[in-house]
């Protein structure tokens, strides 16, 4: 991976500790760093083909809207998925860390066109409240029509 990202959309999360952010995402979920310029409180990140950049509010150049708080939960109403091999050693490192589930595992199919695609997926809120759906990917099978 170069200093530029490869991927068309890497979302950036402001953050009030990127330090504890940055652990968070590493050593409970398995993201690597890819660069970080601690001087900004900054941090991009990646696993497998998902990445993300974390920057900490007041340090460096904030994207903050001055006239709208920021309060926690950062990032209602959004959800990050992101696809990784399997779910069960995230599960077991964030358990071991006492994090609480937003949603517990399941298996979920949703349709697209005649196919549906499934998902073993959870979500996990990280320490600033955005939320993340983690999934494994279970391939595809033709839609069922339930009545």
């Amino acid at each position: 991976m170069t200093s530029q990202s490869s991927n068309a959309l890497v979302p950036e999360l402001a953050v009030s500790d990127w330090r504890k952010s940055r652990e968070f995402y590493c050593e409970l979920i398995g993201f690597s760093v890819v660069y970080e310029r601690s001087e900004e409180g900054f941090v991009y990140l990646s696993l497998g083909e998902a990445e993300l950049m974390l920057d900490q509010i007041g340090v460096g150049r904030d994207f903050d809207l001055s006239d709208s708080p920021l309060t926690y939960p950062f990032g209602r109403g959004l959800n990050l998925q992101i696809r990784v091999l399997a779910i069960d050693v995230i599960l077991e490192r964030l358990h071991a860390a006492g994090i609480a589930l937003y949603l517990p595992p399941e298996e979920k199919w949703y349709r697209i066109g005649d196919l549906e695609s499934g998902n073993r997926q959870f979500v996990v809120a990280d320490p600033d409240g955005y939320l993340l759906r983690l999934f494994e990917d279970l391939g595809e099978r033709p839609h069922t029509v339930t009545t």
